[in-house]
């Protein structure tokens, strides 16, 4: 099952690359990143995708492709241990992965641009944004997991990603899902052994309520920033959704797509991208 997956990846670079998305690698201090990067033929600001924990900028494919066509640049990091970016030389935590991200995003954003995150790929965004408001055009914030969790929720959360069994990995498949496809238990296997990982592992276990952004920190977001929580997340509990709605400053604006899970590239990828090619069109040029 890890060889479908190795495959699948494979095969969507090959795809990526032959649409005019480069592959090339970025020097980070936890090792080389990979990332997909092309210039496009669009008017749209530079747009920047950043995928959750165990996924890749690969199964992003259908949303960067689309992306693409409207866009000045599009680009599309691996994560350290994801995708095709080496392994990270330490253990990898929280803290580690945001400055590692920030060194990649500092060399690969030439001018201000639009970050998009899902999952751990959100919290990253909205870190970055905080960090370097300079380099930060907007924000589209995708079932971001980004709030502040008591100890309790995220031990939930950790047990979630715990797959012991096949069983276990169709079941956590079909939380991302708005609804699962035919294919998902041949993806289960792979799923498992990406969620067994150091990467994963180290990052889950030393995580803390104290990584998220503080309400403080919300409140100094300057950049346009559009929310998106479909209305099929399983994954996140609600009251994430609760506190980025109460302490993300009132220019945010949050949605709640219908037929939309945790993973919306996923569910419909035409429908995101071109709800972030709406909100990248609004910004003032």
């Amino acid at each position: 099952m890890a060889a479908l997956l190795s495959a699948a990846q494979k095969l969507g670079r090959f795809a990526l690359n032959r649409r005019g998305l480069d592959s090339r690698e970025v020097r980070t201090r936890l090792g080389l990143l990979h990332a997909y990067d092309g210039r496009g033929p669009g008017a749209l600001s530079p747009m920047v995708v950043l995928h959750g924990m165990g996924s890749a900028a690969t199964p992003f494919g259908a949303v960067l492709s689309r992306l693409h066509r409207h866009a000045k640049r599009v680009t599309a990091p691996d994560m350290p241990g994801h995708g095709f970016s080496a392994d990270p030389s330490e253990r990898l935590t929280p803290t580690l992965l945001t400055d590692a991200m920030r060194d990649a995003l500092d060399h690969l954003i030439d001018e201000p641009a639009v970050l998009c995150g899902n999952s751990l790929g959100g919290a990253v965004a909205l870190r970055y944004a905080l960090d370097r408001p300079e380099k930060v055009r907007a924000l589209v914030l995708v079932s971001p997991a980004a709030a502040r969790l008591s100890e309790a929720e995220l031990d939930a959360l950790r047990t979630t990603f715990d797959l012991g069994s096949t069983r276990e990995a169709v079941a956590f498949l079909e939380r991302l899902y708005h609804r699962p496809p035919w294919f998902a238990p041949l993806l289960a296997g792979g799923v498992r052994e990406m969620m067994r990982r150091p990467v994963v592992r180290d990052l889950l276990r030393s995580a803390t309520p104290e990584h998220a952004p503080t309400p403080a920190e919300l409140a100094t977001l300057t950049a346009p920033t559009l929310l998106l929580w479909g209305r099929s997340e399983r994954l996140l509990p609600a009251s994430s959704l609760a506190y980025l709605r109460a302490h993300l400053p009132p220019h945010a604006v949050v949605e709640e797509p219908h037929g939309q899970g945790h993973c919306p590239h996923f569910d419909d990828p035409a429908a995101l991208a071109a709800r972030i090619v709406a909100f990248a069109g609004t910004l003032p040029r």
